[in-house]
């Protein structure tokens, strides 16, 4: 998770730099630097902070569902900002809206940061600012909302929310309030009644004086209150009235000291509203407090981004809530969503996640990506650290039929297979070669077609890692299928290798290479593979139909009862060390899979994570 050098500069990366050259938001002090005494990467960095450019970030998700892959781009860049420039990383709860916000949200997303890799905690990151939640402002927000109304820069308006959208004016007929002139006293006893719960939902809010003609619509006299009888998660029933977005959004910033308001492009409208807030709580201030309204208050930077969009994917949060509440997938982490939680589980990497956006880079231009991006991003992750494993997916038995002519027939050969051919220090592991086996039913085929290299009658394979098989018949069950087949091995071709020549100097060759596992009931190991695929089976989900819901791929989730080496039933030497606990695994032939929460030693449960190649690409083109 390093910071890329080999490319230009993005242009936050050189807002940053030219605002440091400059001295623009000053230097860390002693006192806010973090804790220089601290011990390891924590003390390291705050005292390697002390006297340099101050650079502080965050990421403000508002908790009405789970972090989604597109939140990924803002967590890295905001905290890979605040790591290149040795600054600080703020983890905020936007959490003004009680009635779509939830604790099990806080917690999936305070989960979902730290696994990517953005320690927000000052204890344990040597970039953490902390951990903080927009409702424990919410007395500071009140106090300038009165300050405002005082100003004459905000009123309490009441009309309802349908009759403010109607009375928004067109671009060339402003907007109107009947209540824009309501005397400044009227509209702080109204706040104070709000703020009481002296009324209903809807009844009146709050809303800033700005420009009912202007043509930023966003200006045309915002709310900044509304009534909203409902529980929160953090301050309980405390408050009936709650700020919105915007009118909080910038003081969070500003009460935290961000440096630079890093948002999504759609946000490029609301910045001037965000710097007319700070601004109007501002007039009156003075640098050292000796105004008639006190001293000054922070002014972060917003800066506006492109968010990270993919084919195949949707990622609005009421879409996303919606599949979990209609069912089509188990819940928010089911590994076919577009979650960060659901792409854990499914087993991807932070590693790949943020080569992802790293390769995607830093832009002010929206553009859809291609999904293939982010599984090849994984594949290549995975091929480098992954070991390898046999499992068969859909078993059929092979008896050799000559295993006892050289002794017992119960005797167990111990083979040496490649644990990792990307990394050679990971050595080999010893898989049990057995007189009965499984192959996968897709490799044998009773009257195979011209240039069918694996199994069939009379045909030879290298079993990989074993021997060389022949086949010399086989068993239906009662219905036609094939329940077993007969081969005889060759002693001579241990460990897959070739044969010596025969008596005429020929050599023998075989174009086929399969994998298999061992059927003997000591080392079959037996579990559930989940495969799934992509959600949706079209580029842009609810194009065509305008719902979503009818590009549903049916084939995104099917379930194999697989057999399995028994190497998979405990943590190899060879395994890495993942950091989220989680075991992962390229099956030969098949792909890449990871151990499912699921699982247990009785019954384990696997995920496909990505496949070794594009199976989308070649049935795109026919």
């Amino acid at each position: 998770m390093s910071e890329s050098t080999d490319r230009p500069r993005h242009f936050i990366q050189q807002i940053i730099d030219a605002d440091n050259a400059s001295g623009k938001w000053g230097r860390w002090s002693a006192s806010d630097a973090g804790d220089t005494a601290a011990p390891g990467p924590v003390g390291d960095a705050a005292r390697a902070r002390l006297g340099k450019p101050r650079v502080h970030t965050r990421f403000p998700p508002e908790p009405n569902g789970y972090l989604h892959i597109g939140h990924a781009k803002a967590i890295c860049l905001n905290f890979g900002l605040a790591r290149e420039f040795n600054g600080k990383f703020n983890l905020r709860f936007d959490d003004t809206n009680p009635a779509k916000e939830e604790q099990e949200f806080v917690d999936a997303i305070i989960r979902d940061v730290k696994w990517l890799g953005a320690d927000f905690d000052p204890a344990t990151g040597p970039h953490g600012g902390g951990l903080f939640y927009a409702s424990n402002y919410f007395d500071r927000m009140y106090a300038w909302a009165i300050e405002l109304i005082r100003k004459g820069k905000a009123y309490v308006c009441e009309l309802s929310a349908d009759e403010v959208s109607k009375r928004r004016g067109t671009p060339t007929t402003p907007g109107t309030s009947p209540f824009r002139d309501r005397p400044a006293s009227e509209s702080e006893r109204l706040i104070a009644e709000m703020k009481e719960g002296r009324h209903k939902d809807g009844a009146m809010s709050v809303r800033a004086r700005i420009d009912m003609g202007s043509p930023n619509f966003n200006l045309r006299d915002p709310v900044l209150y509304r009534i909203v009888h409902e529980e929160h998660h953090n301050t309980g029933s405390a408050w009936c009235i709650y700020p919105m977005y915007d009118w909080a959004h910038g003081f969070e910033d500003s009460l935290e000291e961000i440096t630079h308001s890093i948002c999504t492009l759609e946000f490029e409208n609301h910045r001037p509203l965000y710097d007319w807030f700070i601004n109007s709580v501002n007039e009156g201030r003075t640098d050292d407090g000796s105004g008639p309204w006190g001293k000054k208050i922070h002014h972060p930077q917003q800066i506006e981004f492109a968010k990270l969009l993919f084919t195949y994917t949707v990622l609005s949060k009421r879409n996303l809530r919606r599949m979990v509440e209609d069912r089509i997938v188990q819940s928010w982490d089911d590994p076919r969503m577009p979650t960060l939680s659901g792409y854990r589980r499914r087993g991807y990497t932070r590693e790949s996640i943020w080569a992802l956006t790293e390769d995607v880079g830093v832009t002010k231009f929206d553009s859809v990506i291609d999904i293939l991006r982010m599984e090849n991003a994984c594949r290549d992750h995975l091929n480098k650290v992954a070991p390898r494993r046999m499992a068969v997916l859909d078993p059929v038995k092979v008896v050799i039929t000559n295993w006892a002519d050289a002794g017992d027939p119960a005797r167990v050969e111990w083979m040496d297979a490649v644990n990792n051919p990307e990394d050679e220090s990971k050595g080999t592991r010893k898989v049990p070669f057995t007189r009965e086996l499984y192959i996968e039913r897709e490799d044998f085929m009773e009257e195979p077609p011209r240039k069918f290299f694996r199994l069939a009658p009379g045909a030879e394979v290298r079993l990989r890692y074993g021997y060389w098989v022949r086949c010399t018949g086989f068993k239906k069950d009662p219905s036609g299928r094939i329940e077993e087949i007969h081969c005889t091995y060759d002693p001579q071709t241990r460990g897959g290798d070739n044969p010596p020549p025969g008596p005429d100097g020929v050599v023998r060759k075989v174009k086929g290479t399969i994998h298999w596992v061992s059927a003997d009931p000591r080392h079959a190991l037996r579990a559930e593979v989940r495969l799934y695929d992509r959600l949706f089976a079209a580029e842009e989900p609810g194009k065509r139909t305008g719902n979503f819901v009818d590009d549903l791929n049916p084939r995104s989730l099917s379930i194999a009862h697989a057999v399995l080496e028994p190497a998979l039933a405990s943590v190899g030497p060879d395994e890495p060390a993942w950091e989220d606990g989680i075991r992962r695994f390229q099956f030969e032939r098949h792909g890449y899979f990871c151990i499912d929460k699921d699982s247990k030693e009785s019954a384990m449960v696997f995920n496909r994570t990505i496949g070794l190649k594009d199976s989308w690409g070649k049935e795109s083109k026919g």
